[in-house]
């Protein structure tokens, strides 16, 4: 199957080219840089904005992917927030001009979303169906108002695309974990390693997490299986508490301790690493209920084990 992946150059982009070719898949990335057409995989140059020669390369492929997006993980001043929204809605808007003037538009299109969609909540799991979309809470910082408005209008932005002969996902993602350089893994791993991989905050809100395995092998089960359309929670099965979360990665690392880290402490923090402390304290509890539903069986569904094997890898 030919598949198109804007947004290649991240993280999340890197590993799903890497997979999709390793089945067999022809992949061709759009990239602002600069083209690369004899390259594995073929790179091709857009400017996320407008239709150009790039848009050929939808006509006729069997997928369309869509990762594109300035990370979140900086300081949301309002000229990150613009950049934020305008590299996520523009991508996906001129993506559904393309499918929807192509003569043989793609089966499926799979748009990346986030699963902080979901209200701040410790005492149950969201899943897709029963889930509760955030911004009701009562005292909801702004930056964390901000995020969720994002992500709604994100996914509204492909649900209201004219492309009626093209199957729409929208991949509802947690944390995404693998050995990469510069990673939330990495940093995670670093700091228990310092001895300061404690608790944040008061270590109740809970973490959702998909190994990177796992969060390659639904993408490409969600190619396969025509059936499952609109959101969809890429989460292992297995989110816990962030105190939890914390004590099991120092565990199978071998450090007896970590320094916790307080609510106050933690905005420092986030202000000298050019972050926002949302990023960790926001709960964010999520269950994969559509892919359980549809028989994706998962390599990694509880935290010990990806831990340890992210930890092997990391390691070495």
């Amino acid at each position: 199957m030919k598949v198109v992946l804007a947004g290649g150059s991240g993280q999340a982009g890197r590993l799903l080219a890497r997979e999709l070719g390793a089945a067999n898949h022809s992949v061709v990335v759009l990239s602002r840089g600069e083209p690369d057409p004899d390259g594995t995989p073929r790179t091709v140059n857009w400017d996320a904005r407008t239709l150009g020669e790039w848009a050929d390369e939808v006509d006729g492929a069997g997928a369309v992917i869509n990762l594109a997006g300035r990370s979140i993980n900086c300081r949301h001043t309002p000229a990150n927030q613009r950049l934020m929204r305008e590299s996520r809605l523009e991508t996906t808007r001129v993506i559904g001009r393309a499918i929807n003037a192509a003569a043989r538009p793609p089966k499926a299109w799979l748009n990346a979303s986030a699963a902080t969609l979901y209200s701040h909540v410790t005492d149950r799991p969201h899943d897709e169906t029963s889930g509760v979309i955030g911004g009701a809470e009562p005292g909801l910082p702004p930056k964390w108002r901000f995020i969720l408005q994002l992500v709604k209008d994100w996914e509204a932005a492909q649900t209201e695309a004219d492309t009626p002969k093209t199957r729409k996902v929208a991949l509802r993602t947690t944390l995404l974990l693998g050995v990469g350089k510069g990673g939330v893994f990495d940093t995670l791993y670093t700091l228990v390693r310092l001895g300061l991989g404690g608790k944040v905050g008061d270590g109740r809100q809970y973490v959702s997490w998909i190994h990177e395995q796992d969060f390659a092998r639904a993408v490409m089960w969600l190619l396969e299986h025509d059936t499952v359309e609109g959101p969809v929670n890429l989460a292992a099965p297995g989110p816990l508490t962030n105190a939890d979360f914390m004590a099991v990665l120092r565990t199978v690392q071998g450090m007896p301790f970590g320094l916790p880290t307080p609510a106050p402490l933690l905005e420092l923090g986030a202000w000298l690493m050019r972050t926002e402390s949302k990023l960790v304290l926001k709960s964010r509890r999520v269950r994969p209920g559509r892919l359980l539903e549809s028989g994706f069986e998962f390599l990694y569904p509880d935290w010990e084990d990806a831990a340890r094997e992210l930890v092997s890898r990391r390691s070495l």
